[in-house]
């Protein structure tokens, strides 16, 4: 265990890690921003608070047998909102916020 304690260690203080953990950080625009809030963090909560409600908008149209196109959203909504929303997902949203300031 203090084995692969050492190893994390030496792997986290290699100046190529920091070097491209500092590339993956998104760049510091309003676009950046906008990305992280609107892709990430917005969907979420919509999914909290309206996960039922489109979950069954989506299944009443379904049984009134829509073309293919409108099949296929209809179950792409049923995928996206039938859970509610993901903390694990929101934390994800918000990580990347955080360290998107810092």
């Amino acid at each position: 265990m203090n084995k692969l304690k050492a190893k994390v260690r030496k792997i986290a203080e290699h100046p190529a890690t920091k070097k491209a953990l500092i590339s993956l950080k998104p760049e510091k625009s309003v676009w950046g921003f906008l990305g992280i809030v609107l892709f990430l963090i917005v969907p979420e909560i919509i999914a909290f608070i309206w996960g039922a409600e489109i979950t069954a908008f989506a299944k009443d149209q379904l049984l009134l047998s829509p073309s293919l196109f409108e099949k296929q959203y209809y179950d792409v909504l049923l995928m996206l909102f039938k859970d509610g929303g993901s903390w694990f997902n929101l934390g994800i949203g918000a990580a990347l916020l955080i360290w998107f300031f810092f």
